[in-house]
C-alpha cells in the first residue's frame, strides 16, 4: 500500500545536529499531514514536530527553537533539521504521514520503521 523509509538518523555528540529525511512511496493520492515522533524504551511514543500539507507547523516545547520540520509536496517527503541537540534527544525517530490512497480514497496513518537517533559523547 503505503511505505515510509527514513534515513539519517546516527550518533551525534551535544550540541551537534543531525537531519532526518523520510519519504513516501506506493498507492498515495494525497498526504495530509506529516510529522515526526520518537519512543525511548519503557516511555510512549510522543509528537516531536508536525506539518500540514499547508505548511503549518507544530512543535513539542522540547524541540522549539532547536528543530525545525519541512516537507516537500511535489516528492512526498518529510525532513526535521535537528540542531543543538542533548542526550535526552536520544530516541528512535519515526515518520508518520496521513495518507489517502487511490484504491478507496480513505486516510490512514502510515508509519515508517524507525531510524535510531544517540547523542553521545
Amino acid at each position: 500500500q503505503v511505505q515510509l523509509v527514513e534515513s539519517g538518523g546516527g550518533l551525534v555528540q551535544p550540541g551537534g545536529s543531525l537531519r532526518l529525511s523520510c519519504a513516501a512511496s506506493g498507492n498515495i493520492f494525497s498526504i495530509n499531514a506529516m510529522g515526526w515522533y520518537r519512543q525511548t524504551p519503557g516511555k510512549q511514543r510522543e509528537l516531536v514536530a508536525a506539518i500540514s500539507r499547508g505548511g503549518i507547523t507544530n512543535y513539542a516545547d522540547s524541540a522549539e527553537g532547536r528543530f525545525t520540520i519541512s516537507r516537500d509536496n511535489a516528492k512526498n517527503t518529510v525532513s526535521l533539521q535537528m540542531n543543538s541537540l542533548k542526550p535526552e534527544d536520544t530516541a528512535v525517530y519515526y515518520c508518520n504521514a496521513r495518507v489517502r490512497v487511490t484504491t478507496s480514497l480513505q486516510e490512514y496513518d502510515s508509519w515508517g520503521q524507525g531510524t535510531q537517533v544517540t547523542v553521545s559523547s
